[in-house]
This record gives structure tokens, C-alpha cells and sequence, in this order.
């Protein structure tokens, strides 16, 4: 609970905000999500990839994590090998989201940038090299037909957008 609250807190954002749960791969995602056949090959063609999914949250997903009127959850496996190992030492998925403080229309990708700006506000930061400032495609998944609602770094066309 404190984890989310921080997140929130640091990005400034509310709870309606969705925040991600990376996963190690897709088996991990219909843990928490309620997927349907559609819904699945979907999943299948964007992971691991630079797309976060937005599905309905499975009685796995606490509440906190949830969006609260839609009990929507952002669902991603990363392709990041730091990340996918992580992911695998640790068994279960991580709490994420595109790091874009208050005022700032780019997110932080330098390791030295975050600990210099947040190294009050965090207790560890892992340094894997320079992220991509372009953020990963938001892909809504819950209605008859994906929507898009944040272009990034995936492209777009495999899911008829």
C-alpha cells in the first residue's frame, strides 16, 4: 500500500491514473487480468514488447492497484533483460510506470538523473542503462475493439489501429 502511495505521490498522479504491473510473461498476465480468446492473441502478438495493455483487473489485483470505477488494470512484459530478470528472481510481477514527474512532459532515463532528483524519495535505483524516452503504446482492451490511447514506442498496425 505505502509502494502504490509513493508511486502516486512521486508522479503526482491520482488514482484513476493506471499504474502497470509488469509481468514475466504472458502465463503471469492471466493472473491478474480477465482475458478472453480475442483479448489473448492480442497479448500474444505485442509480448514481451513496448505496449501496455489495459484489462479488466482479476480478484488477484488488490483494490489500490485497480482503476477504481472501471476495475481496470496496465498489464506489459517487458523486453528489458534487467527487468525480465528481475521479474524472475522475484516470482511475482513490480508496481510500475512511466517515470514523468510534475511539470515535466519527459520521463527521467538516466540512472544518475533519478537518484539526483528522487534519491530522498526512493531506496534504490538500478542503473541498466539509458531508457527510451518514447513510453511504451497504451492499448485499451476491455471494449469490442482495441483503442488507443497513448502512442509510443509500438507500432500500432498489429492491432488494427
Amino acid at each position: 500500500k505505502d509502494a502504490v502511495e509513493r508511486l502516486r505521490r512521486i508522479r503526482g498522479v491520482d488514482d484513476k491514473h493506471h499504474l502497470t504491473l509488469l509481468c514475466k510473461d504472458l502465463s503471469e498476465i492471466s493472473e491478474y487480468a480477465k482475458i478472453d480468446n480475442r483479448q489473448f492473441r492480442l497479448l500474444k502478438s505485442g509480448t514481451p514488447g513496448p505496449y501496455t495493455f489495459i484489462l479488466g483487473a482479476s480478484k488477484e489485483v488488490p483494490r489500490r492497484l485497480s482503476h477504481p470505477s472501471r476495475k481496470t488494470i496496465g498489464l506489459r512484459v517487458p523486453e528489458n533483460v534487467v527487468v525480465q530478470a528481475l521479474l524472475e528472481e522475484l516470482g511475482q510481477p513490480l508496481i510500475g510506470t512511466t517515470l514523468i514527474l510534475p511539470g515535466s512532459g519527459l520521463p527521467l532515463t538516466e540512472a544518475d538523473e533519478i537518484r539526483d532528483q528522487l534519491e530522498k524519495q526512493v531506496e534504490l535505483v538500478v542503473d541498466s542503462g539509458a531508457c527510451s524516452f518514447e513510453p511504451t503504446t497504451v492499448i485499451d482492451l476491455t471494449a469490442d475493439e482495441p483503442m488507443l490511447i497513448r502512442q509510443g514506442r509500438g507500432d500500432i498496425q498489429m492491432f488494427g489501429l
